[in-house]
């Protein structure tokens, strides 16, 4: 229990539905789902779309999610890859030769076919009970009466605003400059797309005038873009990959996410006796970054699109985690890892909901940098995400850049299991960050025995080009100790991420739900 002479927040209990979720309004819409008869799976794309108008710059229509779904009355697991594929016409060897290393950013060719909104037309045919139209009256309303913009929002909005080009600077800022907290954003153009999504399904996304939009904006800035690439983007079913830690099992999306990076981080770190650290010492924070830099390393290596990688057992196979382990020095630091191949963000958002049913969906959805590319379609203003970005140009790399390939994506949703059951949807937002978030709320849950609110609440640290980032939550003492380890302490800008968690109480029938205070969100439930 948390020291209530302290600043913090209590966890949410309620026993028939609960959302948590990085924005209030979204939390509150996802709720309302519930309350109206919808499911677990409705009211994860109310919230989802809604905070594509909320959080414009972490998400949004021209970008990609992943899901990972409990039914209801069933302890499986299924995983939805929304993620899009690049224009059939990109070219690694083309864009080599036109002396490119990295794919920037902010470039045309970052932009990959958006997956999300198939996904959503998927998993409301496959699993939702109210249909597209009732799902998505929330946002199209919210899109034209406006949302209050909210103060984490906001200074993310400002600090992502110079990304914008000009159609994107139209649509989402006000007289050029950023919303202030508590200004109405409006999206009117936004509320007419998710209409004809509404009555039309898929095709009022990737055909027509919406389609036709994205790809003439796209094209005239030299993408390779057709309206064959939109109509062929699918979302696909699959099975999660799954790791076990203290009698949990970890259940993450399998590749093109990183969620195997998540996985062989904890089989490193349960080569050593963490409970009994200090949670938030100095010996703790070094062993986790060192756990993280063998991790990514293996990451950039070999994650990729799924049907292009072939050492997926080696990166969730303990003897691999045994042999990285015995890497680590617990009193010295390794050298700061070097920048990946592939660029590497920090905005997303997360949203769980657990119905009455005990269907659980765990959702991340994300334009990948802020405001993605920065590249706003002229005529609706759809913000295309850069996921591009997360390929290689390293010829034969299994994340080389190709036409109709995924990207290696950084966004991972995940779920907890004991005992034959599913106990706790969670996600941990952050981008490159994601993996060692993981990690580090599971080892605050089963090594330290935090509970999820406290979990979430309490400093992080990760190991980044720039040096081992650590927030100020940690003292001066834990930071002189880990600089004295030799790892060069940096404070960062933000804060590490964000995070959610629904815990399911099989026996008492209770729900306890948790949203970090790095963000906006809350936890709601009835």
């Amino acid at each position: 229990m948390r020291d209530f002479h302290l600043p913090g927040r209590s966890a949410v209990f309620a026993t028939n539905g609960m959302c948590a979720t990085s924005h209030p309004l979204a939390a509150q819409v996802a709720l309302s789902i519930l309350q109206d008869g919808g499911n677990a799976a409705d009211a994860a794309m109310a919230g989802a779309v809604l905070l594509g108008i909320a959080e414009p710059q972490m998400c949004g229509i021209g970008g990609d999610c992943f899901v990972l779904v409990k039914p209801a009355g069933e302890e499986r697991v299924l995983a939805l890859n929304g993620s899009g594929r690049a224009p059939a016409a990109l070219s690694a060897e083309t864009l080599r030769a036109e002396g490119m290393k990295t794919i920037g950013t902010e470039s045309v060719h970052s932009v990959t076919v958006p997956g999300a909104i198939d996904a959503f037309c998927r998993l409301s045919e496959d699993w939702g009970r109210l249909g597209l139209d009732r799902v998505l009256a929330p946002a199209i309303r919210y899109a034209r009466e406006g949302v209050p913009v909210a103060p984490r929002v906001a200074f993310d909005w400002e600090d992502d605003a110079e990304r914008l080009n000009p159609a994107g600077r139209r649509f989402y800022l006000h007289d050029g400059a950023a919303p202030m907290a508590g200004a109405l954003f409006r999206a009117p153009e936004m509320a007419l797309v998710l209409e004809r999504i509404a009555a039309e399904g898929r095709s009022g996304f990737y055909g027509g005038e919406v389609a036709e939009d994205m790809v003439d904006s796209l094209r005239a800035l030299g993408g390779t873009h057709t309206l064959d690439d939109f109509s062929a983007t699918e979302a696909t079913w699959g099975a999660p990959i799954s790791g076990d830690y203290k009698e949990h099992r970890l259940y993450e999306h399998p590749p093109n996410g990183q969620g195997a990076t998540a996985i062989l981080m904890l089989n490193i770190l349960k080569q050593f006796d963490l409970a009994a650290l200090d949670p938030f010492g100095s010996a703790r924070a070094h062993l986790e970054a060192e756990a993280a830099k063998l991790a990514y390393d293996a990451r950039n290596r070999f994650l990729a699109d799924a049907d292009h990688m072939t050492r997926l057992d080696h990166l969730l196979s303990p003897a691999t985690a045994e042999r990285l382990a015995g890497l680590i020095d617990p009193r010295r630091a390794m050298p700061t890892p070097l920048p990946a191949a592939e660029a590497m963000h920090k905005d997303t958002i997360y949203i769980t909901v657990v119905d009455r049913d005990r269907m659980a969906v765990s959702l991340i959805y994300s334009v990948f940098w802020g405001f993605g590319s920065g590249i706003a379609s002229g005529k609706f203003g759809i913000l295309m995400q850069n996921r591009g970005a997360g390929f290689n140009l390293q010829a034969g790399h299994p994340n080389e850049a190709a036409g109709g390939k995924r990207p290696m994506h950084t966004i991972i949703p995940a779920m907890l299991g004991q005992g034959g059951h599913i106990t706790m949807p969670f996600g941990v937002m952050g981008g490159g960050y994601q993996p060692a978030g993981h990690a580090r709320f599971v080892t605050n849950l089963l090594d330290f025995g935090l509970e999820p609110q406290a979990a979430m609440d309490g400093p992080r640290s990760f190991p980044s080009p720039a040096g081992l980032e650590v927030e100020r939550g940690y003292s001066d003492k834990v930071r002189k100790e880990l600089s004295d380890m030799g790892h060069k302490v940096v404070c960062p800008k933000v804060p590490l991420g964000g995070s959610q968690s629904i815990r399911i109480d099989h026996e008492s029938g209770v729900l306890e739900g948790a949203s970090d205070p790095r963000k906006d969100g809350i936890a709601l439930g009835y």
